[in-house]
């Protein structure tokens, strides 16, 4: 569990001595007197500007306990708070490099929830772990807020998917199993399993994984900062649009490496369904994914994979974005497999990094993310 305490240093007082005396017979001060009162009016203006800047909006906010569900918004969220009121506190769920998908609370992260006035949650079935601890919270009293259903979510398979696996399967299919009883048996050996149904896969709904739309990110700071403001002030509306803004400043940025790839090689293949808001917002194809599905949590098939390899060769794919919340042992078998000079690169994809990664907060994940597709990709 990360904790910050978000504290800033006041600014000293300033110490006045020696309050002045009028002449008791003179109509005019001297200049020495003159000189004083200016200097003392000049003074009192400087503290109090001092003491503004020190003190940010507390005197426009109330102290707000925050708590975070994954890393990315804990940062988020982290940011705001400390911008709106150093008496805040806010705290991130998830260590680094935990999978979002398969992360588990402790009874005592459950209970901070339970006692914190506001949780941040991505919602959209990202945390299946924390489904009832995030029940508790709301029902204790605490604001429970799921971003994700709030910035527009794309369903799964909208962002850059094309139609390369239907045709695989279909060639497959004409060639193999023109038969209508190897079909069926091919059906049944393939998908009787739990773990190729629609909702295992986390397909057919919508995607949870925002975050890859910088502009998506830049509308979840500016909704947190406006749910903080209703019970705590407007100053924390204020601080999450300078935060949004700083988040649209940056997607500036990543755009242009994105964007510096050709368009006939912006083919992505990635260790489960993570990217597609990325893949729409900056014109990507995703070719293929290592588990078919939108969560960590399913596992493919030996036919899944198959029709993956198949559908690199057939594309002429020479790298597999894998994830470093998670063990690359499929995105290396695929590489093997199809052989030649795969890379398997690994992106930031469930959760920030540790300091000195270059993805140890927000913008910088994303920053990183976009140099490692592009330079993969431009290779």
């Amino acid at each position: 569990m990360r904790i910050s305490r978000l504290a800033l240093i006041p600014a000293a007082a300033l110490a006045f001595a020696a309050p002045l005396t009028a002449c008791s017979s003179d109509d005019a001060a001297t200049d020495t007197e003159t000189a004083e009162v200016v200097t003392e009016e000049t003074a009192e203006s400087t503290a109090e500007e001092t003491e503004a800047v020190a003190s940010g909006s507390d005197s426009d906010s109330s102290p707000v306990q925050v708590v975070a569900t994954t890393t990315m918004l804990g940062d988020v969220a982290a940011q705001i708070v400390a911008c709106a009121n150093p008496e805040s506190t806010a705290t991130t769920l998830m260590p680094i490099g935990a999978d979002p998908h398969d992360f588990a609370p402790s009874s005592a992260q459950v209970a901070e929830m339970v006692t914190a006035q506001v949780v941040i949650s991505n919602g959209l079935g990202l945390e299946a772990g924390l489904d009832d601890a995030l029940e508790n919270a709301a029902s204790d009293g605490a604001i429970v807020i799921e971003i994700a259903d709030m910035v527009d979510p794309i369903p799964f398979g909208a962002g850059g998917h094309d139609d390369h696996s239907d045709e695989a399967k279909e060639d497959d299919h004409d060639d193999e199993h023109s038969d209508d009883e190897h079909n069926d048996e091919a059906k049944e050996d393939d998908h009787s399993d739990d773990e190729h149904s629609e909702d295992e896969h986390g397909h057919g709904g919508e995607d949870p994984h925002f975050w890859f739309d910088m502009n998506r990110m830049a509308t979840a700071a500016q909704l947190i900062g406006d749910q903080l403001a209703v019970e705590n002030g407007q100053a924390y509306a204020d601080c999450g649009a300078q935060i949004a803004d700083g988040i649209r400043a940056a997607e500036a940025d990543v755009r242009a490496l994105l964007e510096s790839v050709p368009a006939d090689q912006r083919i992505l293949i990635t260790d489960h369904d993570a990217l597609g808001y990325l893949a729409d917002a900056y014109g990507y194809e995703i070719a293929g994914t290592v588990i078919p599905a939108g969560t960590t949590l399913a596992e493919p098939s030996s036919a899944d994979l198959a029709e993956l390899v198949k559908v690199m060769q057939d594309e002429g794919v020479q790298v597999i974005f894998a994830n470093t919340a998670d063990p690359s042992a499929l995105s290396d078998a695929v590489a093997a497999e199809v052989g030649g000079d795969v890379q398997v690169v690994q992106l930031f994809v469930g959760s920030l990094g540790e300091p000195g990664s270059g993805a140890d907060n927000y913008i910088s994940m994303m920053r990183t993310n976009a140099e490692l597709i592009s330079n993969a990709l431009n290779a």
